[in-house]
């Protein structure tokens, strides 16, 4: 199991006085949540923590910024990333509790809040942790994804940023609002048209460009093949794999064109060339194994990757 330093959010302990305390004789749900508190602001999202006053807890509420919130796509994003998080009930996806208007009327969810750390904290002193322990926070990455797959969800922005590790070791694969699901007659349902080129910035999601991490891409996802599948995934999950074991992404640069080709034509060093802890052969060959770009040359799914992850690797 991973440890961190314990940031300063103590679990509150828990009174008669607030379990018990009766509900209003009227509800109203436009004044169900207070105390905001702002966590984040990157992307298009508002991230706040709140007091829910019917339940007695300190929940997530996440609404769009207000640049866009009359726009139909986000509203769509974010409706689609509530539910798919509620749908899969999952002990590495982070619970939705209730998706509403504001009183405004303006979409919101809230889900579980979580006080821990992300995979990229965890990267930054990568060197205090072994092999086994990275590898259990990528077996439990896969068990979210192997159940998404089953339900026909496929991820597309798997990146150290978007796993949250818990301070009781659960890990949590967060943040669904890029997820593709398809009609019941078969057509996928985008959300994605009119993108215009690939100008982004390394490891940024623009407004209205290319979507996720361009250093966790698939090669069909940064060509945006219309076909793409859960195997789009198991290549992302790879890359996360490549920088546990060697502390680098598969590819490097600040041009990001010069990414984008190097991971549509170029073949990345294996993880045991790196470093001067052997890497176990078992996991090289696995990471690289995902990090095929013909997608058939992949493993077949995310539990395909987990049993191997599981077999006697250590040296």
């Amino acid at each position: 199991m991973l440890h961190f330093p314990q940031r300063n959010n103590a679990t509150p302990q828990l009174f008669a006085d607030e379990t018990d305390a009766p509900l209003p004789e009227t509800l109203n749900p436009k004044i169900r949540y207070a105390y905001f508190s702002t966590i984040a602001t990157g992307g298009k999202s508002l991230i706040q923590s709140c007091r829910d006053l019917y339940l007695g807890r300190t929940v997530c509420y996440k609404t769009l910024k207000s640049e866009f919130q009359k726009d139909p796509t986000e509203n769509l994003r974010l409706l689609r990333e509530a539910r798919i998080s509620a749908m899969l009930q999952h002990p590495n996806t982070m619970p939705t509790y209730e998706i509403g208007r504001d009183n405004r009327g303006h979409y919101f969810f809230t889900m579980k809040l979580v006080h821990g750390y992300t995979l990229r904290e965890l990267f930054n002193y990568r060197q205090r942790y072994d092999f086994s322990q990275l590898m259990n926070v990528i077996v439990q990455v896969g068990n979210a994804l192997a159940y998404a797959h089953s339900a026909g969800v496929v991820h597309r922005d798997i990146k150290p940023d978007n796993v949250l590790i818990g301070p009781y070791g659960e890990v949590l694969l967060l943040d669904w609002g890029l997820a593709k699901v398809w009609h019941r007659e078969g057509a996928p349902a985008s959300t994605e048209s009119n993108l215009p080129g690939l100008d982004i910035g390394v490891a940024m999601t623009s407004a209205g460009k290319l979507q996720g991490s361009v250093m966790y891409m698939s090669p069909e996802q940064i060509d945006r093949e219309p076909d793409i599948d859960a195997r789009s995934d198991i290549y992302s999950l790879g890359a996360v794999m490549y920088e546990a074991l060697t502390g680098r992404t598969p590819f490097t640069g600040q041009v990001v064109r010069n990414i984008l080709e190097d991971v549509r034509d170029k073949v990345p060093d294996a993880p045991s060339h790196f470093g001067n802890i052997e890497v176990p052969k078992v996991l090289s060959e696995l990471t690289m194994k995902c990090l095929n770009k013909d997608p058939n040359d992949r493993p077949g799914s995310a539990e395909e990757v987990i049993r191997t992850i599981q077999h006697n690797w250590a040296p």
